[in-house]
């Protein structure tokens, strides 16, 4: 790959904050994270804790107050990750730029919308920066293999659920015909509700075969359903053994802060850029 045009000179100062946020090789950048992951962790027991009725009705008033304390807490951090990256766009709209802006946006809906503070769950994806902070280099190039094996295996499991959704009718239609209305099995898409949980083997038990035909056919749908369960597992395990596992880096991106390359790598494989 040629080298291309060099980015623009950057003020040392964005410099010098990008490796803090962004970086988590050096002690102010892991330490960054680390007090980032125990916000978040502790934002997120805030929304488990207002959603408990006892808990909201008496401390309700520190938990919003502790909530929006942390939404400008967060709300500068994404500002900064904004200010310091060579490319702002691009990092608004990656995975991680998505969910910072998701993560800060429902408490501020809460002044017009009722609820929406709940959607601060969200902030809980934000936990996946771990596996920078932990340095987790084999985590991450695992993950990103189990990513590709499921890409590989997307149309295949397409396949798969399209056979799957086919017995079920097939089984639902003949069971309601065996049943019928004295045995709960109402009409064909309950029958077809029936034979998706006999044939997962979730087994609710609120509809049940009671003439002979009908049981013999329920015991078909479960024995099959154990086979079933093991075909798409069997479908990513043979994908996973067709990939090479490849070591990836921490380092991210100063232009658009992706992270994940390889560890020689001298270009971002997203924007091109040097690393």
């Amino acid at each position: 790959m040629s080298e291309s045009t060099p980015p623009p000179r950057r003020a040392p100062w964005r410099e010098a904050l990008r490796v803090v946020i962004f970086e988590a090789d050096t002690p102010a950048g892991k330490a960054f994270d680390v007090a980032l992951l125990v916000a978040i962790v502790v934002s997120v027991a805030a929304v488990f804790l207002e959603s408990v009725a006892d808990i909201r009705v008496h401390h309700g008033v520190a938990l919003r107050n502790f909530e929006w304390a942390f939404t400008v807490l967060f709300t500068v951090e994404y500002v900064l990750r904004l200010a310091c990256v060579g490319r702002p766009l691009r990092y608004a709209t990656s995975f991680f730029g998505i969910v910072d802006l998701l993560a800060i946006i429902p408490t501020y809906l809460s002044i017009v919308v009722a609820g929406t503070p709940s959607l601060l769950i969200i902030r809980v994806l934000r936990l996946l920066r771990i596996f920078r902070v932990l340095k987790l280099v084999k985590f991450l190039g695992e993950a990103n293999m189990l990513r590709e094996a499921l890409r590989a295996s997307t149309r295949k499991i397409i396949v798969f659920l399209g056979t799957v959704l086919t017995l079920v009718v097939i089984v639902g239609s003949v069971m309601y015909l065996v049943e019928g209305e004295e045995s709960g099995f109402t009409s064909i898409p309950q029958s077809v509700y029936w034979a998706i949980v006999t044939m997962t083997t979730v087994g609710y038990g609120d509809i049940a075969p009671a003439t002979v035909v009908g049981k013999l056919l329920a015991s078909l749908v479960m024995i099959t359903g154990y086979g079933i369960i093991a075909v798409p597992t069997g479908i990513v395990t043979s994908e996973l053994a067709n990939l090479w596992k490849e070591t990836v880096s921490t380092r991210s991106c100063p232009q658009c802060a992706t992270e994940g390359h390889d560890m020689d790598a001298t270009y971002c494989k997203h924007c091109g850029s040097r690393l």
